[in-house]
Order: structure tokens, then C-alpha cells, then sequence
């Protein structure tokens, strides 16, 4: 018997069993009395957490029977974590929340709060925010709970159903996954709670406080806070004194990104800037099968230096409610971060397919099910005489009937019908919003701005300075975007200070101020996380991965967190980003394969991201103003990749000859100059007949010499500079190759994974039917000093594998 207490049917009983066994009180409670003499709840207030905690339990139950014909995809539930329906009470509705899987009560109960206030309770909090007073008492915790009956979360639960079945008219994802979010409950949906979103949570609570601080200046002044201008203009989507609430698992604290989010909390509050973020670890002692040994996630969580420890056993819902708005009021008080470690219980296994019996053992699931925090819930109700057992029981019914009431109703919904309808949220691209966004910020730099503009340049503007490198080009590029974009921030490891390794943000300190432009701790996963934070509140982030291969400790949060948000919000939630990155190889003599590294199929791979790859110092600039455009007006995920070699290189064919530069154009030329994404660029060298080269980055420079030795030998080339590798520019790749029907494609990045396999791919599919051949880069990491010429392209061998094409 105890070894199936875990199935549906046996948790059902068991509750039922509880209520039928609960003794009355001697008196009845008026409900709008404290639940008990000195309880921060009244009687009605616990009969809406039980209210909330009884629609999660009973979605979880009808996730079980979904699944049971089919018809349910989606079975990771809540039973046991109801306890979290009291934190959701402590918290404002305005609140942001990142919120892990088994946050379910979490959510009906922030549902329902919403629906239950006027509608202009959340402007009248964005308004009525003002600094806080450090040696105030405690402020009273959330808003009130809302008014019980199953009608104040049958929005909620329609939601969660519909997550369940994948029907396309879920309000956040569109029937792409089962999460929970929306918009107008401040829910930030999360795809995997394991960890992967607490560096975004701390990068929201770094730019919930940046702005909160940029609006009590501007209420000084009258101004108050407006973030950008033009098509990406908008404003800071919470209240100034918001706090951001986080919430993950037990087993999560071991996760390397869940380490990195909280040290990074710790090191800015240590730094004395603040970090506005509850951290809410919802610990059942188990990661699926595997045990958190026995206090380990206290010690863990307690351990971490900057973020104060609040605990609470989710059992019991007025202590858990007393401790969550007193995390809650000393975050909002204090800006700094902390975590409240809340007990739970485990109930129904970790999913559909689970078998407790095969590591747990009967008397741990019966002390589990002693643990309820439902039964609890209701156990409180009755013994302080605000309900019976008989009334709970019905209202307990009545919710389960409507749920399989909107279950039935919801299975008959549309879903995704067609790919296309799938990736329509993914990324959406608007090149002609975008060049109208070019456009104007170019109007404004020689209209209105042109006097800021002057004098941030110290009143020598770059297109005066004469020819540029690759890296002036850039930094000029990013001064202008800062200009044109207030709400955008530049950081990374030595972008501030020291002006980056290579000199591309020298000065833009001095220019902008530390708030904008600003050094991180070492740790390419948070600089992102902070990067991803910093877009959800409005911001413009601008965050920089010091080497290419640094980022690959990373990259999760480019691919499962960045990526994902459009695609998993249909576009409510938009984190705009553009990462710059210094990366591929040939600084000769120095570094190895980590300040070489030519991998790039990782960025590829992740769909919707924007991977841009100047080579000259005409294209930096204009492709770098393509980007942040796109980011402010599509959303857009941008990487950035600059060829650290191409830096500071002036020359092509000759030392001395400078045409390795360019000049930086006025603002009245970026119109013109403007390069969209996913357009190639292409070098005419003789006739350019014979011959085509698709190649990037290094081998731009590399094409073009050996272009101009066959221009010698009487063979007109064509070279295809893709600029963009994703997307990749395959119309221009498909004229340009048809043009000559020979193409050489020229790869820095490695033969196996590289880009022009997928160059190759592009021609296929086209139909291209001329001769095609490739020089990469060898199948290895690249090594010190003059070893690497053995594994990387050179211009001859691009020479000669022209010859050889031509031959054929």
C-alpha cells in the first residue's frame, strides 16, 4: 500500500482522509479575524492561500489524467510545494518573478492578485516609489490577498492547462512549451529552472536599482525616466522600488550557474552596489532520485557572503508568509540581496514517468505525505474555526470540478499547425524598421545631437580624425550608439577602466560615466546574466566576452536563456543584447587556442541569434549600428565577433600602403553606408570572371592578396565577404557563385563544423551545379607560436586552391 502513496489517486485519498478526520472547533472565527490571536493573516487570507494552493494541487492532478490518454505533455507538478502560494502573498504583484517548475501555487496566487486589483494599483505604485528610508521600520508585506472562490483563478488555471496540452492560444508560449509567465503578472517565463535563470534574475535586480536610481534623479529634476529614443524607445517595466523574486530547487545550488548568480550578488553588494533580488529555494532534499544530503543546502545557502538567510517550512503557511514579507521588506528596504530557504515536500514524484518506489522508500513517502502543506493549510483553517473539514472538502471538489471542467474544454483547442507557425516568435526581423532606426539616429547626430555629440568627442568628431583601424572604428561606433541610446551600457572585464585589452573602449568611460560603462567580475556566465537582466528592465546591454574562447563557459545563456525568451513569450518578454566578442585566430606569436580559438559552431547553431563578423573598418561601424538597431527595435540577440588580429592592422599588400583602413563616416553618410543583415559585401579584382571566394573575418584580408597574385596570372576574382554568419547572406552567396561557377570557399574556422559547410549546404540546396572547393582550417585547437600556421588558412594555400579549382 505505502509504496503507491505517491499516485494521483492515492494523494487524492489521503486529502480527503485528512479533512474527514479533522475535529471542528468550539467556536466559529469571523474570517476577517486573525486565523489565530496573533497571526499577520486573517481567516480569509488563509482561505485564499488554501484556495490557491488547492487550484495547483488539482492542475497537478489533471496533468496526470491528460497524460493518461495522451493528451498531456507536460507532467513536472507542484504537489508539495503549495507552501510558495505564501510567499507569492508576501510579495507586490509588481514584483518580477522568475519562477521555478514547481512554483505553481506561486503563480495562481500572483494571478489572481492581479485580477483582483484595481487597475490602476500598479501605476499608482510606479508612482509612489521613493527612496528608502534605511532606518525605517519594516513596511506591511504584499498587497492583499484576493477574494476566495475558484473564479479569482480560473485564469490561472486556463493558462497552466493550457501550457499542459500545448494549445496554441496559451497566452505565453503559444503552445511552444509549458512554462510559467505572463506578462501582465510580471512572470518572466523560464524554460529550465536549473539555475540557468538566476544570472538574469541578478542582472534584473543590477537594472531594476540602476534604474530606480536614474528615476529619483529625474523626479529631482522633473524629468523623470524615459530609456532611449526613436523605434527602441521605452520605459522601465516595474515600479523603482521593485525587488526581483527568484526561485529554483535544492539540488540546484550545485549548479555552476546558480554558484555564479549568487557570487555575483555577493561581490557587487560586497562592492557596495546594490542587488535588489530574493532568491527563494524551494528544497524537497531531492534532484529527481538524487538526495541533497542532510543540511547541506543550509550550509550552502548560508555560506554565501553579500545575501542575507531567511528560512520557513512551507508546511506551515502563517510562518512561511511572516518570514517571506520579511525577506521581501528587507530587500525592498535595503536593495541588497537575499535568500529564503523554504522547506518542502516532494509529492507525486518528480514527474509522470517516475517511479519513487525504485529509490525511496515507503515510510519516507508517508512521512512526505504527513508533511501536506495543503493538508496543513486546511488543518489551520479548521482548528483556529474559520471552516470545517466538510466545507474545505467542497471547496475542494468544486475547484477539481472546474479544472476538469477547462481541461475537457481546452483539449479541443488548435495547436502549432506548421513550422512556420512554430518559429513565428523566434526572431523576428524588420530590416526596413531598422534602417528607419539607422536614419534617424543619424538624423539626430547631425540635428539635435550634434552639439552633444561635439562635445563627447571632445569637439573632434571621428570622421575628421582620418583613416581608422578595425578597433578605432569600433570604439567610434560605440561612442555614437551611447549617444543615440541612453539606455544603453557597456561592461565586461577591463572594458572601463583599462579600456579592454585591446584598447576598443579606451576613453568611453571618461565619455559616458561609470554607471554606463563599467568593469564586471571574471565570470563570462554572469556578464551575460547580467547582460539578459539588464534587457528585461529596459536596458540596452552591451556586454563583452573578453576571448571567443571564454564564451563557451558560457554559452547556455545565449542559447537557453537569450534565445529562447521570444521564442517561449511570443514576444512579450524580449531581452535585446548585442555581445561583443574578440575572437578567431592569427595573432601570431602570442596566446595559443585560447586567445586564438576559430570556433564558432556553437553561435551558429542557436536559432534566431545574429552572429556578425566585421572584417574591415567601413563595415564595423555600420554593421555595429545594425545591431544595436535591430536589438532596440526587434529584440534582437546580436553577437558581435571581432577578429582580434584585424585590430590594429593598417595594411593590405605592403607595409605602409594603409588600405587596411577608412575613414569613419558623418552622420549624413550612415544612411547610405547602412548594412542590413544577412548582406554580404563583394571585392571585384580583375574582370572578376573566373572566380569566386566566399570567405569572413581573417580571410577577407587573406582572399584579397591572394586575389590580387591571380589577377597577375590573368584571372578575375570575385570575394564574397559574408560579414554575416548568421544569418547567412545566401542570396548574395547563390549570384555571386552562379556569376563564375567556380567557387573557392575560404574557412578559418575548422573543416569539420566550420561555416563553409554551411556555405556548401546553401549552394546545394540552390541547385548550384559549377565546381566547389574549400580551404579550412584543420581539425584541432590552435596551437603557441609558429606551430599554428600549420592548422590555420594562409594565403597561399587560398592561392593555391584557386589553382587548383581553375585546373578542373
Amino acid at each position: 500500500m505505502l509504496s503507491d502513496v505517491t499516485t494521483p489517486q492515492d494523494l487524492d485519498d489521503r486529502f480527503r482522509e485528512t479533512l474527514a478526520a479533522l475535529p471542528a472547533a468550539e467556536r466559529r472565527r469571523d474570517p476577517a479575524d486573525p486565523v489565530t490571536d496573533d497571526a499577520p493573516l486573517t481567516g480569509a487570507q488563509v482561505l485564499d492561500l488554501f484556495d490557491a494552493q488547492v487550484t495547483s494541487r488539482q492542475l497537478d492532478l489533471a496533468g496526470r489524467w491528460l497524460r493518461s490518454f495522451g493528451e498531456g505533455f507536460y507532467t513536472i507538478g507542484s504537489a508539495g510545494h503549495e507552501g510558495n502560494a505564501a510567499v507569492a502573498a508576501a510579495l507586490r504583484p509588481t514584483d518580477p518573478a522568475l519562477l521555478h517548475y514547481r512554483s505553481g501555487a506561486f503563480y495562481c496566487l500572483r494571478a489572481a492578485q492581479v485580477a483582483d486589483a484595481p487597475a490602476s494599483d500598479a501605476a499608482d505604485a510606479s508612482a509612489s516609489a521613493v527612496e528608502p528610508d534605511p532606518a525605517a521600520e519594516p513596511e506591511p508585506a504584499g498587497s492583499e490577498p484576493p477574494a476566495g472562490g475558484f473564479a479569482a483563478y480560473a485564469d490561472a488555471a486556463r493558462d497552466v492547462l493550457r501550457g499542459m496540452v500545448a494549445s496554441s492560444l496559451d497566452p505565453i508560449a503559444g503552445g511552444r512549451h509549458k512554462v510559467f509567465g505572463r506578462a501582465d503578472l510580471a512572470i518572466v517565463p523560464t524554460t529550465s529552472t536549473i539555475a540557468s535563470h538566476l544570472p538574469r534574475a541578478v542582472g534584473m535586480g543590477l537594472a531594476v536599482e540602476r534604474l530606480r536610481r536614474l528615476d529619483s534623479a529625474g523626479r529631482r529634476t522633473g524629468a523623470g525616466v524615459r530609456l532611449g529614443s526613436g523605434a527602441g524607445a521605452t520605459h522601465a517595466p516595474w515600479p523603482p522600488d521593485a525587488i526581483v523574486v527568484c526561485s529554483f530547487g535544492d539540488a540546484s545550488v550545485n549548479h555552476a550557474s546558480a554558484t555564479a548568480a549568487f557570487n555575483t550578488a555577493g561581490w557587487y553588494d560586497h562592492a557596495g552596489l546594490r542587488i535588489p533580488v530574493l532568491f527563494v529555494c524551494e528544497d524537497n532534499g531531492l534532484g529527481i532520485s538524487v538526495r541533497s544530503p542532510e543540511g547541506w543546502v543550509e550550509t550552502t545557502l548560508r555560506a554565501k557572503p553579500g545575501i542575507r538567510y531567511f528560512s520557513a517550512d512551507g508546511a506551515d503557511p502563517v510562518r512561511t508568509y511572516e518570514v517571506a514579507a520579511e525577506a521581501a521588506a528587507w530587500v525592498r528596504r535595503n536593495r541588497r540581496p537575499a535568500v529564503l530557504h523554504l522547506r518542502t515536500v516532494r509529492l507525486m514524484g518528480h514527474a509522470g514517468a517516475d517511479a519513487e518506489s525504485a529509490y525511496r522508500s515507503p515510510a519516507e513517502l508517508a512521512e512526505d505525505l504527513d508533511r501536506d502543506p495543503v493538508a496543513a493549510t486546511a488543518r489551520l483553517l479548521v482548528d483556529s474555526g474559520v471552516a470545517t473539514g466538510e466545507e474545505l472538502l467542497a471547496r475542494y471538489d468544486e475547484t477539481g470540478w472546474q479544472v476538469r471542467r477547462l481541461a475537457e474544454e481546452v483539449l479541443g483547442e488548435p495547436k502549432l499547425a506548421s513550422a512556420a507557425d512554430v518559429v513565428s516568435a523566434l526572431a523576428p526581423r524588420r530590416p526596413v524598421r531598422v534602417a528607419r532606426a539607422v536614419a534617424d539616429a543619424a538624423a539626430r547626430a547631425s540635428g539635435p545631437g550634434a552639439g552633444a555629440r561635439a562635445e563627447a568627442f571632445g569637439g573632434k568628431p571621428p570622421e575628421l580624425a582620418g583613416p581608422m583601424t578595425l578597433a578605432q572604428s569600433i570604439n567610434a561606433a560605440l561612442a555614437d550608439g551611447m549617444l543615440d541610446h541612453p539606455q544603453m551600457a557597456l561592461f565586461g572585464e577591463d572594458v572601463a577602466a583599462k579600456g579592454g585589452v585591446y584598447g576598443v573602449t579606451k576613453g568611453l568611460r571618461d565619455r559616458f560615466g561609470a554607471a554606463r560603462v563599467f568593469d564586471t567580475l571574471l565570470d563570462e556566465t554572469s556578464v551575460l546574466g547580467l547582460g539578459l537582466g539588464a534587457g528585461l528592465a529596459g536596458m540596452l546591454p552591451v556586454p563583452e566576452i573578453q576571448y571567443l574562447a571564454y564564451l563557451h563557459n558560457a554559452e547556455d545563456q545565449l542559447r537557453g536563456e537569450a534565445a529562447t525568451m521570444r521564442f517561449f513569450s511570443q514576444g512579450a518578454f524580449r531581452n535585446p543584447m548585442v555581445v561583443r566578442v574578440a575572437g578567431l585566430a592569427y595573432q601570431e606569436g602570442f596566446g595559443g587556442h585560447f586567445h586564438n580559438d576559430n570556433s564558432v559552431a556553437v553561435l551558429r547553431d542557436v536559432p534566431g541569434l545574429v552572429v556578425a563578423v566585421p572584417a574591415r573598418p567601413d563595415d564595423a561601424a555600420p554593421m555595429l549600428r545594425t545591431c544595436l538597431a535591430s536589438a532596440a527595435v526587434d529584440g534582437s540577440v546580436c553577437v558581435f565577433l571581432e577578429p582580434i588580429a584585424l585590430y590594429h592592422t593598417r595594411d593590405l599588400y605592403a607595409d605602409g600602403d594603409g588600405e587596411w583602413l577608412a575613414g569613419y563616416p558623418e552622420p549624413g553618410g550612415w544612411v547610405a553606408g547602412h548594412v542590413p543583415i544577412g548582406r554580404a559585401r563583394v571585392y571585384r579584382v580583375g574582370s572578376a570572371d573566373d572566380l569566386t571566394i566566399i570567405t569572413f573575418g581573417n580571410g577577407v584580408r587573406m582572399s584579397l592578396r591572394a586575389a590580387a597574385v591571380l589577377a597577375e596570372e590573368g584571372v578575375g576574382t570575385r570575394v564574397v565577404d559574408l560579414r554575416w554568419l548568421a544569418p547567412l547572406p545566401v542570396a548574395d552567396i547563390i549570384r555571386e557563385s552562379s556569376a563564375t561557377g567556380r567557387v573557392l570557399v575560404v574557412d578559418e574556422t575548422r573543416r569539420s563544423g566550420g561555416v563553409g559547410e554551411g556555405v556548401i549546404a546553401a549552394l546545394v540546396d540552390a541547385g548550384y551545379v559549377g565546381a566547389a572547393r574549400r580551404v579550412a582550417g584543420v581539425d584541432s585547437f590552435v596551437p603557441l607560436g609558429p606551430a599554428a600556421r600549420h592548422v590555420l588558412v594562409s594565403a597561399e594555400a587560398i592561392t593555391d586552391g584557386a589553382r587548383t579549382l581553375l585546373a578542373r
